[in-house]
């Protein structure tokens, strides 16, 4: 029988993400199995043939490579986490010495590189959707996506899992269920459920949607998605890039970058992400905390509603300028200050 020892780095590493299946969603395993392919990769290249090679000086040079690449401080900060995590199971099943894990250098981000800026802003969603109420592109799937994205400030996997049974037009909700089952999981699964109030406006444009464009149509396990397409339940990146589309600036105002939108490259459905001023779904989650926040809605509220830590929200998502803060959140209490 095969000694731990004796496995080589890339059977050691599908061992390991076997091993976390029960425990991870599949999206979080797929960027796991993208950063640690990264170093089995290196590892083949360097000819490591066996995991009981590695050591401190190995696991130091592989970081030394992926530095000199440029990548990003934050990029590196979280393939060596995951590489960590990685030996500790190396360690755990006997592979490599105890104390390896420890020998791995996870390092620090700076403070003003922990978090993306890019968001989509507050202004350029509203003036978007106030174009797609009042346009022939009303109840479209770009509109409703992006009418559902801003209001829930849900992540994307968690839209993609909405059924039309999950929508209420009479409570001006969405359930938000995990179904890892049937191919839709929650990034927090069980604790991630909830039920999300919606404004009136939302709940008319889906129900707009569902009359008029909505593909009827079943996913593989017979399920009715919300947002479908002819072929059942639309991949994550199929979603990805209608949300990239929904926020062409272009839908609503001339091409700030000089385009004619008849003839541009990045209306294609392939290159959508590639316009300068178009938004992923994470960014639009981003914005939509942001303004959950500055509209005043306490923070214990909005990690109900967005299924995040109030850490997660302060440090990641939450990205009102220092004076936005002082306007919108601060100056109404000034009041509270005066002695006069």
């Amino acid at each position: 029988m095969k000694r731990p020892t004796d496995l080589s780095p890339r059977e050691a590493f599908e061992r390991y993400l076997n091993a976390r299946k029960t425990e991870l969603t599949d999206e979080t395993l797929v960027t796991y199995r993208y950063r640690l392919k990264l170093f089995v990769e290196w590892c083949e290249r360097q000819e490591i043939e066996t995991v009981d090679e590695l050591d401190g000086w190995i696991l130091d040079q592989f970081e030394s490579a992926r530095s000199g690449q440029n990548v990003a401080s934050y990029t590196l900060h979280n393939e060596m986490d995951t590489l960590q995590a990685f030996i500790a199971y190396l360690e755990r099943i006997e592979a490599v010495g105890d104390g390896l894990a420890e020998k791995v250098h996870v390092p620090d981000v700076p403070e003003d590189e922990q978090s993306r800026e890019t968001k989509l802003d507050a202004e350029r969603a509203i003036q978007l959707l106030q174009h797609y109420r009042t346009s022939d592109r009303y109840g479209s799937k770009y509109h409703v996506l992006l009418e559902v994205a801003w209001n829930t400030g849900a992540r994307l996997g968690g839209i993609r899992g909405l059924d039309l049974r999950d929508f209420d037009a009479g409570e001006q909700s969405l359930e938000f269920a995990h179904r890892p089952e049937t191919d839709t999981p929650l990034k927090n699964k069980l604790n991630g459920e909830r039920i999300v109030g919606i404004d009136g406006s939302v709940a008319k444009a889906i129900s707009t949607y569902i009359r008029t464009n909505r593909a009827d149509t079943h996913d593989d396990y017979g399920r009715q998605p919300l947002f479908s397409s002819l072929q059942g339940r639309p991949i994550t990146n199929t979603l990805r890039s209608w949300m990239y589309r929904a926020t062409f600036p272009c839908v609503h105002q001339p091409c700030p970058h000089g385009h004619s939108r008849p003839t541009c490259d990045f209306t294609n459905h392939s290159s959508s992400s590639q316009c300068p001023s178009s938004r992923a779904p994470h960014h639009v989650r981003t914005g939509s905390i942001t303004w959950h926040r500055d509209c005043g809605v306490p923070r214990e509220v909005v990690r109900e509603r967005v299924d995040a830590s109030q850490d997660v929200i302060e440090k990641y998502y939450d990205k009102a300028s220092k004076r936005d803060r002082m306007e919108q959140r601060r100056r109404p209490h000034l009041q509270k200050l005066t002695f006069e």
